[in-house]
């Protein structure tokens, strides 16, 4: 499978200390596997089937599009618990 960032999303990881980016980006490995590893939910008022990854006090956004026989994960955003949603 896959992973692609979207922009905002390798812009926050920019800014985190590198104890962080590795925390995180272990936690996006963990979803490359079967059946996904984390705190997932889907989340509600989108068609498009994202979903959000719990790491610690941050959120990742994310959603699986089939391409064929290969999968791609698109980390759609990521940040902080209270600003992620908004």
């Amino acid at each position: 499978m896959n992973i692609v960032y979207s922009k905002s999303a390798l812009k926050f990881l920019s800014k985190l200390d590198r104890k962080s980016v590795e925390r995180i980006r272990t936690a996006i490995e963990g979803l490359t596997h079967t059946p996904p590893e984390g705190d997932i939910k889907a989340m509600q008022g989108f068609d498009d089937g994202r979903k959000r990854l719990r790491v610690g006090s941050w959120r990742v956004i994310y959603r699986i599009a089939p391409a064929g026989e290969i999968e791609v994960l698109f980390v759609i955003d990521i940040g902080n618990r209270g600003d992620i949603y908004k």
